[in-house]
């Protein structure tokens, strides 16, 4: 560990994680949410991706309504690489299911596939979700697929955001 500004430490990247460095960051936009249930939506979205040089990467997400700017939907969790080709997210969400999420790295690149979604007694029932996220420059394109309540999985997010903070050290 070496010191970063007024006495935080900060930590040397885990060489486990290097494959996904290019997730390290503060990252804005704006997305488009839609679901046979519900009625098409915008939102604004940060997500925040850090480290302390453990075998991991820590993960924050939030969004909040562009009409009013009410908070929508927040995320935490972590990703991790099984090997530098293959990588793990472990997700919190607060409507209470957690999600266990697997796929391949190819660069810049993931695809990742629920291998389990699980929810307490009052979640809504989700039981697959797809992630799939590309990095370019300064530049995050995703989208989200999801099965819930009875539909069978069909995207539901879709979203780009700008690198607006690289990360520290």
């Amino acid at each position: 560990m070496t010191g970063h500004g007024a006495g935080v430490p900060t930590a040397t990247l885990h060489d486990a994680v290097i494959p996904l460095s290019f997730l390290l960051g503060r990252w804005a936009g704006e997305g488009e949410g839609s679901y046979p249930t519900i009625e098409a939506f915008g939102y604004g979205e940060e997500i925040t991706v850090s480290h302390v040089g453990k075998p991991f990467l820590a993960y924050a997400q939030r969004t909040w309504s562009l009409d009013d700017g009410r908070p929508l939907h927040a995320e935490t969790g972590y990703w991790r690489c099984a090997s530098p080709t293959q990588v793990e997210l472990v997700v919190a969400h607060p409507t209470g299911l957690v999600e266990l999420s697997e796929g391949p790295l190819t660069a810049t690149s993931l695809v990742m596939s629920s291998r389990t979604v699980a929810g307490t007694g009052s979640a809504k029932d989700v039981t697959a979700v797809v992630r799939r996220i590309t990095v370019e420059d300064r530049r995050l394109d995703y989208e989200l697929d999801m099965a819930a309540v009875g539909v069978p999985l069909t995207n539901h997010l879709r979203a780009v955001l700008r690198r607006v903070a690289a990360p520290p050290g």
